[in-house]
């Protein structure tokens, strides 16, 4: 047993989520493929930073290795692949902060309420 929740090892139970539904398996590996696409107008390089930049920014372990893989293989530099990093960490704080301002409006419809009851 690792000892962390994301186990390598748990990539296995994927032949047996294959074999539960293996419509729904098949849809979800040509999702993956558009990544993996050399004809589309995006080249392949620049698919593969943006689905690490997502990736980080999901926090996926797995996506994250495939995806950093997939990015060298096509051709990606490390100054590639940190920059797409940092693009992850400004859209999760741009998130955190536009998030905030929701917070921030939930309070004030709380004392809003407070102050007519």
């Amino acid at each position: 047993m690792a000892d962390h929740y994301h186990d390598p090892a748990d990539v296995k139970r994927l032949k047996d989520m294959r074999a539960l539904a293996p419509a729904d398996y098949e849809a979800w590996v040509n999702l993956n493929r558009i990544i993996a696409r050399a004809d589309g107008a995006i080249p392949r390089k620049y698919r593969e930073l943006i689905a690490v930049s997502v990736s980080v920014a999901i926090q996926c372990p797995f996506c994250i290795e495939a995806h950093a893989k997939g990015a060298k293989a096509a051709g990606a530099t490390r100054e590639e692949i940190t920059e797409a990093t940092f693009v992850a960490a400004a859209i999760r704080a741009g998130a955190a902060a536009t998030h905030g301002t929701m917070a921030l409006k939930f309070f004030d419809q709380s004392a809003d309420a407070s102050a007519k009851a």
